[in-house]
């Protein structure tokens, strides 16, 4: 059965829980309460997603976000989000989890100033917010180059069409980490990955490739 509450804070609270098998407490709650907040004031006038209502963006966005935890390599890690977007991956998986530094690329002006907001709102001095096409910044900024244990993904298009790019980015033995589709076929170099959903009956899938040395 799936676990539902009138406030989609519970059941985040309750996802992070099981995810990172360690308790969840005020500050765990505050930080997500502040970021739902922003994203919905924002969302209002932006339009940063096509979900409306609280309960859809915790599930479908923060939650679904946490969904990479158990993915990621021992922390502590250097994790670049690529498309950032409104921040998803790259900003639930930080405040989850401190010991993951988190660097955001976004393109869209209006994205960037969203993340802005939350890095500043929140206080993340520790999220970095690189605006720029990923292709583009990667040639542009040495620092971006080899920088990072970890490329993540919500894929909008097949994961090996990212691949290439990822690896950029990636330190040798980097894993690059993307949402994928529910039933992938196999298919090198990816590994696929099935994280159940807490609280339902429901997984989600995601593909991962390794940089070589």
């Amino acid at each position: 059965m799936s676990r539902r509450s009138s406030d989609p804070l519970d059941e985040l609270m309750g996802a992070l829980r099981d995810l990172t098998g360690r308790p969840v407490g005020p500050d765990d709650r505050r930080r997500f309460q502040q970021y739902l907040d922003i994203f919905l004031r924002w969302n209002r006038t932006y339009r940063m997603t096509a979900l409306a209502s609280a309960g859809a963006i915790v599930r479908d966005l923060f939650i679904d976000s946490l969904l990479f935890l158990p993915v990621l390599p021992p922390r502590p890690i250097a994790l670049v989000d690529i498309g950032a977007g409104a921040g998803i991956p790259g900003l639930p998986l930080r405040l989850a989890d401190p010991a993951i530094a988190v660097t955001l690329v976004e393109a869209r002006r209006k994205r960037v100033s969203f993340l802005l907001a939350v890095q500043r709102q929140l206080d993340l001095g520790d999220v970095a917010v690189r605006e720029g096409r990923a292709e583009a910044l990667v040639e542009q900024e040495a620092d971006l180059v080899g920088g990072f244990d970890v490329v993540v993904a919500r894929s909008v298009g097949p994961a090996t069409a990212l691949l290439p790019l990822a690896r950029k980015y990636l330190k040798p033995g980097g894993l690059f980490v993307a949402s994928g589709p529910p039933n992938p076929l196999p298919q090198e170099p990816f590994e696929v990955a099935r994280i159940g959903v807490p609280g339902t009956r429901k997984h989600r899938v995601f593909l991962k490739a390794v940089k070589e040395g």
